[in-house]
């Protein structure tokens, strides 16, 4: 066994077996640069904590269940000035999440909000944030099985426990007595406790009619609204932007 195999085994034992990765790299730069040992020693550590912060990031991006990697440096903010890019920025500081606030977006469809909902997403996961992104419709799906197999409660505790809850598109229909039920029951276990970003087509007040409860309704509503940012999403559809420029096959040469 050579001295490289014998110091892997031992970085290995320590759980510090990422050294191996950047080892050769650092070396060469020691040997260049004339680095002292404890400036060397500082280089592997540092490569050591970005290592592990990148895969807990990465963790948690996964479990955080995003439909795409949306981020804000992403988005084309120029393409529609209506935009508050201004509000959006702060909110990316993601300060709204430790003081347990939440964020509505809502406008016509095509207009960004499920890039922004899960942008802001990205950012509280890189923020070191427990997230977790679900349509409307999924949701509900998943809570109605979980009435039918008596595992409401666990299947419940699902969306309580992220630092972040983003529903996505709610509101493009008319709920349940169920739906209504649940979706109450989110609002008020996170309400105060912890963040939800809710994106839907019709603004808030539109909500009341959904709900076969209109009391429920103004509870839940209630709830959200006075700890809110409202981030309204107007203008022409960003999905135009989005889609790709291309000829028609069938179209004659020459032709009008």
């Amino acid at each position: 066994m050579n001295l490289d195999h014998q110091l892997q085994g031992k970085l290995k034992t320590l759980r510090l077996g990422g050294f191996m990765e950047t080892l050769d790299v650092r070396l060469q730069q020691a040997q260049s640069s004339s680095l002292g040992y404890l400036d060397f020693l500082q280089l592997l550590v540092q490569d050591e904590i970005e290592r592990r912060e990148s895969k807990k990031l990465s963790l948690r991006l996964t479990k955080a269940a995003f439909e795409e990697e949306k981020t804000l440096e992403g988005f084309d903010f120029t393409f529609n000035p209506k935009i508050n890019h201004k509000l959006i920025r702060d909110l990316a500081t993601c300060t709204f999440v430790e003081k347990g606030e939440h964020i509505l977006l809502y406008g016509p469809a095509g207009t960004g909000k499920s890039h922004i909902a899960q942008a802001l997403g990205h950012q509280a996961c890189r923020r070191g944030c427990d997230v977790l992104f679900t349509k409307a419709v999924k949701l509900f799906r998943f809570l109605l099985a979980g009435r039918a197999d008596h595992s409401w409660e666990k299947r419940t505790k699902k969306y309580l426990h992220p630092d972040l809850l983003i529903i996505d598109d709610f509101g493009l229909a008319a709920l349940t007595q169920a739906e209504a039920e649940d979706f109450y029951e989110i609002v008020s276990e996170r309400h105060l406790n912890s963040s939800l970003i809710i994106t839907s087509n019709r603004p808030p007040q539109d909500w009341i009619a959904l709900f076969p409860d209109p009391v429920m309704a103004n509870s839940a509503l209630d709830r959200l609204s006075h700890h809110a940012h409202h981030l309204i999403m107007e203008g022409e559809s960003y999905r135009k932007k989005l889609k790709p420029k291309t000829s028609n096959p069938y179209r004659p040469k020459g032709g009008n």
